[in-house]
């Protein structure tokens, strides 16, 4: 770890475009032979269907896209585009290109409602959207009352009223395309964030601050080469996926990895693992909760050398019960959509199981008080980053048309992310809830994690999430919604609750345990897959 921050001195240069300067170039590097063999994109649908790119077809395609955004459309630099498609070729086509034309890329999952795609339409203005048959109908039932959408594409075989044909129009573009100038600092993407709490807001990043800053990630924390082929679960319409399916990846050459996977399903996950040569993995902490309710020793993950997972904390009961079904660490890493990887578990560091590890070496990151102090180790506080005298370029721009929202991340010298921690002796940072997550019971503060991760250590439990609930004497108390295994779903619901408070008083100091108890069928969680302990604390004190 010492010698990766010693090492890690990333240049900025005035200008940059991730298409031209890191893409072409590794088209030049397999021109040359100078590249192992792997394709740039590996796509399989699971039907029998693959599309295997190398960075020059990648190239190819990429700038015929572009000519389709640029001709077809008459998009201009900083035009802003929507794109919701799942897990096909033509998503990565269309990053690409709007890299290339200098157009800002808005991602959106297809789980978006009509009302959802009508507040980012109406909120960023965007002048395009590229969706599919899916997704089409509802955004024909918001169209008419968004002024600035002049153009939507469909990828489809098909036809659609008002539409233009994506596919016909890539088909019949040429493939020469001379890419823009852009800044470092000129805006690339725009990503809504995930709404745990509040709606979402438009983080705008800039082309340097994930086109560089996600070196760290591909170089340290997924430990990537040119002869890895790397597998994200991530949904298209999160962060992650720019993460790690674009930008860490193709910054080291590797190759990335895509299972079309229609829906979340374990079996999938470990055919995949099994049948192709997949070298490193990343999949969220509620997948790995899945993944180790199976007996994964009826499978051979022959090719796998590295685990990583990020988007929430992963328990170290998930971490102990994967390490002992397939021999394999999990690298937990911790960021937001408006950073880049803000701590990890890098190559070669001693992993503390339920530590998000050490701070990134693109961040000089601190556990602060309120009034903006360094807090010292065993002292929990705000998770924050040193932004005065100097801001990291590798953070988010800001909040796109939002200066009050983009201002209130601010506190003395440091962006405040929300999260609340603890930094141990050792430099070991320890994730303990978001900031309006975190109860107060009769004088002590309790983080939902650690209950959390407690609960999930008892066999019954699959998941759980710990919220605030009002207590007259106590003033709040911790309440558990919990979801049982098939197993234990019929067993009496207070000799249940019971044994579950009792476990937890055993595994954690006796003050956390859950006073309160709800068992449910599922968790509410946002589309990429966090558990919404708002919607449940909000439940709770209207009752």
């Amino acid at each position: 770890y010492e010698a990766i921050k010693q090492q890690y001195r990333p240049e900025v240069p005035e200008y940059f475009n991730f298409a031209r300067d890191v893409l072409d170039r590794w088209t030049d590097v397999e021109k040359e032979g100078k590249k192992s063999k792997n394709p740039a994109l590996w796509w399989v649908d699971g039907a029998g269907e693959e599309v295997r790119w190398s960075f020059e077809e990648l190239g190819v395609l990429s700038r015929k896209v572009a000519n389709v955004l640029s001709d077809a459309c008459g998009l201009q630099q900083g035009d802003r585009v929507i794109l919701i498609l799942p897990r096909i070729p033509e998503w990565w086509l269309v990053n690409v290109a709007c890299m290339r034309t200098g157009t800002v890329l808005i991602p959106g999952t297809q789980q978006l409602t009509a009302k959802d795609i009508l507040h980012r339409l109406q909120k960023s203005k965007a002048k395009c959207i590229i969706t599919d048959d899916s997704v089409a109908p509802a955004v024909d039932s918001v169209g008419a009352e968004c002024q600035s959408l002049k153009f939507k594409l469909l990828v489809s075989e098909g036809h659609r009223e008002g539409w233009l044909n994506f596919k016909h129009l890539l088909k019949n573009a040429p493939s020469d395309h001379h890419c823009v100038t852009t800044k470092c600092q000129d805006p690339m993407a725009i990503y809504f964030t995930s709404g745990t709490t509040g709606s979402p807001k438009m983080a705008e990043h800039s082309h340097s601050s994930y086109g560089i800053g996600l070196t760290v990630s591909g170089r340290y924390w997924l430990d990537l080469t040119s002869s890895d082929v790397f597998w994200n679960t991530s949904d298209t319409g999160w962060a992650k996926s720019a993460w790690s399916s674009i930008f860490s990846s193709w910054i080291q050459g590797a190759c990335v990895f895509v299972h079309k996977m229609p829906h979340f399903d374990p079996g999938i996950v470990f055919e995949s693992l099994s049948r192709f040569p997949i070298t490193v993995f990343c999949s969220p902490p509620t997948a790995y909760r899945m993944f180790v309710q199976h007996k994964l020793s009826s499978y051979t993950f022959k090719s796998l050398r590295h685990c990583v997972s990020a988007g929430e904390p992963i328990n170290p009961d998930v971490m102990e019960e994967w390490k002992a079904q397939t021999g394999l660490d999990i690298h937990e890493g911790y960021g937001q959509t408006e950073t880049v990887l803000i701590c990890g578990n890098f190559k070669g560091m001693k992993i503390k199981p339920g530590s998000m590890g050490k701070p990134s070496p693109g961040y000089d990151v601190k556990i602060i008080d309120e009034n903006s102090n360094i807090l010292p180790p065993g002292k929990e506080g705000d998770i924050a980053i040193r932004v005065k005298p100097t801001r990291s370029l590798f953070l988010f721009t800001c909040y796109a048309d939002d200066p009050e929202k983009t201002e209130a991340t601010i506190r003395g010298d440091f962006y405040v992310t929300g999260d609340r921690g603890i930094m141990d002796e050792d430099g070991y940072f320890w994730f303990v809830g978001r900031a309006d997550d975190v109860i107060n019971s009769a004088g002590y503060r309790i983080g939902p994690f650690e209950v959390e991760s407690a609960l999930v250590e008892h066999p019954a439990v699959v998941e759980s999430a710990v919220v605030s609930s009002p207590d007259p004497i106590r003033g709040e108390v911790v309440k558990a919604f919990v979801v049982l295994t098939s197993d234990y779903a019929s067993h009496d619901p207070e000799k249940m609750m019971k044994e579950l408070q009792d476990h937890v008083k055993k595994v954690t100091a006796p003050y956390k345990y859950p006073r309160k108890m709800e068992f449910v069928q599922q968790l509410p969680k946002t589309i990429s897959g966090k558990i919404k302990r708002n919607e449940l604390r909000q439940k709770e004190w209207r009752k």
